[in-house]
């Protein structure tokens, strides 16, 4: 099992990686040339700087299995068409279930945006986040254990 990064504004690349080498599963990180991010004990890749650059190189290194860390619905998304296990910086488990509605809420927000409206932003990160998503990353990595006995 690999973990995948989707590391341009990623809150939880510290966490990850942490968790990563306490479970002893490879991570990488994937970043763009504006935020070149480097960790001992991950790997780091670093695409140009570019539309969706990182997504792309992301999907087409994740496979099934794998646990891929984003909070783009759309990466998400095709994520899962590979069958990898997605996470967002706060622990949710993006799944089959859920990510349609989480897409069209991308669709809607940004037709708001594009018409001058304003849609409410995220606040401040908070020490519980951070807690939720090691346990919900935690529990993918202890699944993915237990499938293998």
């Amino acid at each position: 099992m690999r973990i995948f990064i989707d590391a341009d504004g990623c809150p939880v690349v510290d966490i990850t990686v942490r968790t990563a080498l306490r479970y002893g599963a490879e991570c990488t990180i994937i970043c763009d040339t504006a935020h070149a991010i480097q960790r001992e004990g991950a790997e780091t890749i670093v695409v140009d700087k570019g539309a969706d650059s990182a997504d792309f190189r992301l999907v087409n290194l994740v496979g099934a299995g794998d646990i891929a860390v984003t909070q783009d619905y759309g990466l998400a998304a095709m994520c899962l068409s590979r069958r990898a296990i997605v996470l967002d910086q706060d622990g949710r488990l993006y799944t089959e279930e859920n990510i349609s509605g989480l897409l069209e809420f991308r669709a809607v927000s940004a037709k708001i945006r594009r018409s001058g409206g304003r849609t409410k932003g995220k606040p401040k990160r908070s020490a519980q986040q951070d807690r939720d998503f090691e346990a919900a990353l935690i529990r993918s990595l202890s699944s993915d254990k237990a499938h293998e006995q």
